[in-house]
């Protein structure tokens, strides 16, 4: 296989980074020898794709000797690994590295660190470097790989460590993981985006696309289900877009089709899709493929053409429901769920109007919907803004009003029908209750065995709100 010009991690910067992670494997035995092994506590916030950002940061803290926690009194390394996409996010991640303090002034070895999208960004590096003195060490996205080397630093040198270079970002296979569940694995098959959305921050702090090749994820997809995980998430900002920077390699449906021929028992879903993306092939291969699941994630943002060519989007609302159409003739039972925003910059009520519009046409199981967030760096940042925080409450209030009623609705008519579910978790007070996700994406909370975790089981959905879907075990 042929690729083009892109930026690869070279085996000797890999053999580089392995040999950081054995030094630091003996400074943190030295360090931390008197009560073995240290413990780390790894706090990912965001989407998961930082999700596994923070499992291969986890994988190479776990060849250092670490142990993990979520106990803050108990830690002896704390690391947020941020996101940026919504300024709520952030003010979230201050006020928790605000408190880190005091657990400092408790504990003169403690270590702090701060990584992600919010971390690549200068500006909050910046404010980092002056206003919050107890975090140790700052690295950005494209500086994952050399978490290793910035980890050496923080322990041997006796001063602040920041690293948040910029760069279009590189692809960096053989990083340890330690995975989080057993029952689902997620799988990144490529990194950053190209589509500058005029409010999306991504392409600024995750660099440009860049597709990890078919070899490398069919590879990884094979551990995976040999591991006996039951279902594979691929992700990436846009999987649309996989293989379009590499030759002679395959596109997303056929890598698609090529993970659902590996021998086994699972599922497999992806997200994120971009409609301008999403071909009928696509659609095609998800409808003939028995392990993908029929459910759909598209986000829309909005219903207007007017604000969707604000957004630079690249499609209109009706290319949109054509896509939904053919997708509703192809795919039995599917369902579909979106991201919204609300209040984007020079929206109008009637713009606002033709989202409700579309949500009612489409009629989605579920919506990611939020009013929009001002990131710096991005171009819708410096537009008007005219409508004052209050009118945009009232409009997304409306929209979640349509939204509940639509999912009731939906979750009704699936009342008395038999789903295949994948028991994913015990109750949080009664283990005897168990919560599992159809296919198309509905969570079903049932009675049964705390053993049937991990299995897939056959359940009767005999009640349904927006909030709460009750099934019934079927005795096969």
């Amino acid at each position: 296989m042929s690729e083009k010009k892109r930026a690869v991690l070279s085996q000797e910067e890999y053999s580089r980074q392995s040999k950081y992670i054995e030094k630091c494997g003996d400074l943190v035995r030295v360090r931390y020898g008197d009560h073995w092994p240290p413990l780390a506590l790894v706090h990912s916030y965001g989407c998961q794709q930082n999700v596994n950002d923070g499992e291969k940061i986890m994988g190479m803290l776990s060849q250092m000797g670490f142990g993990f926690t979520d106990d803050l009194n108990v830690a002896d390394l704390i690391l947020y690994n941020t996101c940026a996409v919504r300024e709520n996010a952030e003010k979230k991640v201050f006020g928790f590295v605000g408190e880190l303090s005091h657990y400092k002034a408790r504990n003169g070895n403690l270590l702090i660190g701060l990584c992600g999208c919010m971390a690549q960004q200068e500006h909050i590096s910046e404010k980092i470097k002056k206003s919050y003195p107890q975090v140790d060490f700052v690295f950005g996205t494209h500086a994952l790989y050399r978490f290793p080397e910035i980890f050496y630093g923080a322990l041997t040198q006796h001063k602040r460590i920041f690293d948040i270079e910029n760069s279009d970002g590189v692809i960096a296979e053989g990083i340890p993981v330690r995975r989080l569940g057993k029952i689902q694995a997620s799988l990144p098959i490529m990194y950053g985006c190209n589509n500058f959305c005029t409010y999306c921050v991504v392409p600024l702090v995750r660099g440009r696309e860049r597709s990890r090749s078919s070899k490398d994820v069919l590879r990884e997809a094979r551990e995976i289900v040999a591991s006996g995980y039951r279902e594979i998430m691929l992700l990436g900002q846009n999987v649309n877009s996989y293989g379009k920077d590499l030759e002679d390699d395959l596109s997303f449906p056929e890598l698609l089709r090529a993970i659902n021929a590996i021998p086994g028992d699972f599922r497999i879903r992806f997200m994120t899709s971009h409609p301008k993306d999403c071909t009928k092939e696509l659609i095609d291969t998800v409808a003939e493929c028995e392990k993908i699941c029929n459910h759909i994630h598209l986000p829309v943002q909005s219903g207007s053409d007017r604000i969707l060519t604000e957004m630079n989007r690249h499609y209109t609302s009706e290319e949109y429901v054509s896509l939904i159409d053919y997708a509703r003739d192809k795919i039995p039972d599917v369902m579909f769920s979106s991201d919204i925003i609300v209040g984007f910059p020079g929206e109008k009520y009637e713009d606002f109007c033709e989202t409700v519009k579309l949500i009612k046409r489409v009629r989605y199981a579920s919506l990611f919907t939020f009013i929009y967030s001002k990131r710096v760096g991005t171009k819708a940042a410096v537009m008007e803004d005219p409508v004052p925080a209050s009118e945009k409450s009232k409009w997304f209030l409306e929209l979640l009003e349509v939204q509940r009623k639509i999912t009731n609705e939906l979750y009704q008519n699936c009342i008395g029908r038999t789903y295949r579910v994948l028991v994913e978790r015990t109750g949080d007070q009664d283990n005897h209750l168990l919560a599992g996700r159809t296919e198309n994406n509905i969570i079903i909370d049932f009675e049964g065995d705390p053993s049937l975790v991990g299995q897939f089981v056959m359940v009767e959905i005999v009640s349904a709100s927006n909030r709460s879907v009750r099934g019934r075990l079927v005795k096969k």
